[in-house]
């Protein structure tokens, strides 16, 4: 538990992070996140983030230690996309019971279960991740870890992030802390070269780094390792042998890049390939560090032709898609780099942004929404269900790009809905990921159903009133029976 609280304590004094560097020695020591709420979810426990950012290693097995309830539905964890290996998405867990944990039979349960998974899906690795129950009870997962290792010939590398340590974000980076620890460096590649990269905080949801990795083979920059995105276990075990390293999140990984450029001298920038600008940058940058480390300066230039390629061919696809959708705004309620990156591409084709939320967002990402949308007014940390509604609702915006928990809430107010998080069906990275941005907005802008759901309902209306009055007392009595029984008078009915 020591060595756990040491590691925790290491990721909180993060001097890459611009926020950190401000605080004194005590702010740093309470971390980055906001005090947790008992009995809230807040987003995720820090084994959520732990195992959200090392389960796209697609080949490995994962192993969760702990009772049954804390693995839970974890097929398909976070959408992300896989082009070969499906053992990623297998639910392995010890099943841990209340004999167990008086029996002390945790650890023993634990070896088992290794020697089990190794038997019969031969892993090149395995990842065991404790979680509170494990934690606080003492099982030693270190320590079982290296004899399984010794006794089984395959590295099984302990994830040390229970879920009372803090919040999602803190288990992204103690996520990548276990890979400086265990994986990376561990193998060394026959093939490195000049024009190797890592990309760090890439997914890979549905699919859409496979829009971007072609654009790197035509420059031919091979990725040495995307980590996690479709990631294998030999190429993050082989990464510290890249010469460049993007960053797509500063938020989950930032640890990880910043030990590495100072264990082998790997340098990074933080980029974004959302949006048609943001991803020529994107290429400019990785192209440039690469010639500082020795690449052929010739790259450039092919760099920038085949920007000027893609960003005609894209423009041309979007000019269809511009006199539909210029003035349209949207509300953003998301956070992290999508609160910048998506913001700066939907005003490149002129749409709108009356709010974006951000309450998952650095300092760093702050300050580019500041400078792109040229003030503060429309950013928010944080809006409750009945703002958004109400927002909503008053026609304040023509569409809202969220996640799936807050669908209902469009929907409620009767406005368009797309979802822009990691549930979501198509991939938007890239500059044709950017087309395909436009016209899934396009596409629910302009639904027909819209206009349908907003017309009053038929039992609201009134039908054409006959010109012959009621005959007799007996059909008016009726009609104003009819009318009580549904809460209204004659004078309440309307035109539909």
């Amino acid at each position: 538990m020591s060595l756990l609280r040491a590691k925790i304590q290491d990721v909180f004094n993060e001097p890459a992070c611009e926020q950190n560097r401000g605080k004194d020695a005590k702010a740093r020591k309470k971390g980055c996140s906001k005090p947790l709420t008992p009995g809230a979810a807040a987003g995720g426990c820090a084994f959520d983030g732990a195992k959200i950012v090392l389960q796209p290693i697609t080949d490995v097995a994962h192993l969760i230690h702990a009772p049954l309830a804390c693995e839970g539905n974890s097929w398909d964890n976070r959408g992300a996309a896989s082009s070969g290996p499906t053992l990623w998405r297998t639910s392995f867990t010890t099943d841990l019971t209340e004999l167990d944990v008086v029996m002390g039979q945790g650890e023993r349960k634990l070896f088992k279960a290794i020697r089990e998974i190794k038997e019969a899906y031969g892993p090149p690795a395995i990842f065991v991740y404790p979680t509170c129950v494990t934690a606080l009870i003492g099982d030693d997962i270190e320590a079982v870890c290296k004899r399984a290792a010794e006794k089984f010939g395959l590295p099984v590398v302990p994830v040390n992030a229970p879920g009372f340590v803090g919040s999602k974000n803190l288990g992204n980076k103690l996520a990548g802390q276990a890979l400086l620890d265990h994986v990376i460096g561990t193998v060394e590649p026959d093939d490195a070269g000049p024009y190797d990269i890592n990309i760090l905080g890439e997914f890979n949801l549905s699919g859409e780094f496979w829009l971007v990795k072609p654009l790197l083979d035509r420059l031919g920059i091979r990725v040495r390792a995307c980590i996690p995105g479709d990631a294998r276990y030999l190429d993050v075990a082989s990464a510290h042998r890249a010469r460049a390293a993007m960053m797509v999140c500063s938020t989950a990984l930032i640890n990880l890049a910043r030990k590495m450029e100072q264990r082998w001298d790997i340098p990074f920038f933080e980029g974004s390939f959302y949006g048609i600008t943001d991803t020529s940058e994107a290429l400019r940058q990785i192209s440039q560090l690469l010639v500082k480390k020795g690449a052929d300066p010739e790259m450039l230039g092919r760099t920038e032709a085949l920007i000027a390629d893609e960003e005609a061919i894209a423009w041309k696809k979007l000019a269809a898609y511009r006199p539909r959708l210029e003035g349209k705004r949207v509300l953003l309620n998301t956070g992290g780099v999508k609160s910048w990156s998506v913001v700066h591409a939907l005003m490149e084709i002129g749409i709108k942004i009356v709010g974006t939320s951000v309450k998952k967002s650095t300092a760093g990402d702050k300050e580019r929404i500041k400078q792109i949308l040229k003030d503060d007014n429309h950013m928010f940390e944080q809006m409750t269900p009945r703002d958004l509604y109400a927002m909503l609702s008053e026609h304040k915006a023509d569409i809202m790009l969220s996640g799936g928990r807050t669908q209902f809430i469009a929907l409620k107010a009767k406005t368009p809905w797309l979802d822009i998080n990691q549930e979501r069906q198509h991939p938007y990275a890239g500059y044709d990921g950017m087309v395909e941005l436009v016209r899934q907005i396009d596409l629910a802008i302009h639904n027909p159903i819209w206009r349908q759901v907003r017309e009053p309902a038929p039992w609201d209306c009134q039908p054409a009133v006959r010109e012959e009055l009621p005959s007799t007392k007996s059909e008016t009595a009726t009609l104003h029976a009819v009318q009580e029984f549904a809460g209204t008078t004659a004078d309440d009915f309307g035109e539909c």
